[in-house]
């Protein structure tokens, strides 16, 4: 029987949704609890709202709104939360940026992005302002002094149109799958890609993980160290968070020791961290002999070694769960429940309303699913995933088949649901929790004129996770010294994604079609 189109039926409806809501509301119920806690003050809630309420006013004054796409360039202080609410309660998209981005790799980000405005700290100025020129991005300051100057012109800054500006009532509400943030990724490959990510799976992601995956408490203080950039940060820390009605304890930049002093003075609950963080944190406590009363740790973003877990556990009473997901993903897709056991070495089990599933990586067109415990392809659906790469939808359709996303990481998941991540099907790096693509490093490698041939590829190390290096072979005649070469790369890119070791050879391994063989270089240089 073939039904006739109903609206009512097959229309968007009329059900709408923010993300903004998260601030908004428990401001509403929870003005006076704590919000932040940044150089020795805390900020309320209720205090916090209406700073961001200012603060958009001072957005629509510029004209954001609705399907507007303003740039994000703060470090965590208080400055990021106001920023990213403000624009999101306009129905503005948000597009944070990595704060460790050259100005070249800035300017992609928001040419790509289409950005309207982009609202920079101070201290990020050098890099961001030229970019903003070149890309014809009109630029608010956070953080910068009165009279602020580059090059002799005034600089305009948001403190200043915020005092002037009127706040907005209420955030604007729009259809759930509207488009809310624009995170950059290379996914597999080495061409950045905006992951457009919708106000459903934001908030569907935090009301999964406060109900069924961690347990926040309204009194809960959390470390708030982790990049508002990434969406670790911002979907674990800051939504989740201010959704519960918690504290977050603001660090602008990670200093292990600053770190542990900050988590007992504010006597932290939760901590959250990549892998590299939970090292960092042994070494301060042989410094420091005092203890927050943490409950438990999360760690996500690599694979966390289980010597370093015991070690974590031991030395703070708590144990750590680590779950996985990807930016595409919102980013949580399995972790270790804190209600349940937790099984070392693996990500733990699927979170609510998401299917994680091994599938055949070799079929590109389809996927086909492999039974229990055997070796493949982890994808993944459920509410959680992306609209879709910005303005690349072949992109999309590579990643997204037949409704389950396709991670690159091959793993297996056992009878009882546990999730094991054992290799990654590209060769992305992971280096601290980033993700590092050889291509886009050898790309700058190559540009040098002493350099013939340039491979990037990452090697096991205990403190980083893996460890960036770089084999090249020398053009005719040419003299490559290794130290000039990482620090020509140094130069050019973000600090996380510069070669730190670069090896000098005559010739490269190759296979039979010419293919260099880089899993053979990274067994010669792992050894």
């Amino acid at each position: 029987m073939t039904h006739q189109p109903d609206l009512a039926l097959d229309g968007p409806g009329h059900g709408t949704l923010s993300i903004a809501a998260i601030l908004a509301e428990t401001a509403t119920r929870r003005p006076e609890a704590p919000a932040l806690y940044f150089m020795g003050q805390a900020i309320t809630y209720g205090a916090l709202w209406d700073q961001t309420r200012a603060y958009a006013g001072a957005l629509t004054a510029r004209g954001i709104g609705p399907g507007s796409r303003v740039a994000i360039v703060i470090p965590n202080v208080p400055d990021f939360p106001r920023v990213y609410y403000a624009a999101l309660a306009l129905g503005a998209v948000v597009v944070p940026v990595h704060l460790l981005l050259k100005a070249d790799e800035i300017r992609f980000v928001l040419e790509d992005a289409d950005v309207d405005l982009a609202v920079v700290a101070a201290p990020f100025l050098g890099e961001a302002a030229p970019a903003a020129a070149l890309a014809g991005v009109p630029l608010l300051t956070v953080l910068a002094p009165e009279g602020f100057t580059i090059d002799g012109e005034p600089v305009a800054r948001m403190e200043a149109e915020a005092a002037q500006a009127t706040p907005i009532e209420r955030y604007t509400a729009l259809h759930p799958l509207a488009a809310a943030t624009i995170l950059y990724t290379s996914g597999t490959t080495g061409t950045p890609k905006g992951a457009v990510g919708s106000h459903l799976a934001a908030v569907e992601q935090v009301h999964t993980w406060l109900l069924d995956t961690v347990e926040y408490r309204p009194d809960d203080v959390l470390y708030g160290g982790l990049p508002f950039f990434h969406t670790f940060g911002q979907t674990v820390v800051l939504n989740a968070g201010f959704r519960r009605g918690a504290a977050i304890i603001l660090l602008p930049k990670f200093d292990p020791d600053e770190a542990l002093a900050l988590l007992v003075q504010h006597k932290a609950t939760v901590f959250a961290g990549v892998p590299t963080n939970y090292a960092a944190m042994i070494a301060a406590a042989g410094r420091n002999p005092d203890r927050p009363p943490l409950r438990y740790g999360i760690s996500g973003g690599a694979a966390l070694p289980t010597a370093l877990l015991e070690a974590f556990e031991a030395e703070f009473g708590a144990q750590v769960h680590e779950g996985y997901g990807l930016t595409e993903t919102s980013p949580v897709a399995s972790f270790n429940l804190v209600s349940e056991p937790i099984r070392p070495g693996t990500v733990g089990k699927s979170i609510w309303g998401v299917d994680v599933a091994v599938a055949d990586a070799d079929i590109d067109d389809r996927i086909e699913l492999l039974p229990e415990s055997e070796l493949g392809e982890i994808v993944v659906r459920g509410h959680n995933l992306m609209k879709g790469y910005l303005g690349r939808p072949d992109a999309t359709d590579a990643a997204v088949v037949d409704g389950w996303f396709r991670t690159g990481d091959l793993g297996t998941v056992d009878r009882e649901g546990v999730i094991k991540i054992v290799d990654r099907k590209k060769d992305m790096i992971i280096r601290n929790g980033y993700n590092v693509y050889p291509t886009e490093v050898e790309a700058v490698l190559s540009r040098h004129p002493a350099v013939s041939l340039a491979v990037v590829f990452g090697v096991p190390h205990d403190e980083h996770g893996q460890e960036i290096h770089a084999v090249i072979v020398p053009a005719e005649g040419a003299a490559a010294d290794p130290a000039e070469l990482v620090e020509y790369v140094k130069a050019k890119i973000a600090a996380y994604k510069y070669p730190r070791v670069v090896h000098v050879v005559e010739a490269l391994p190759l296979g039979p079609s010419g293919k260099i063989l880089k899993r053979e270089l990274q067994r010669i240089y792992s050894d």
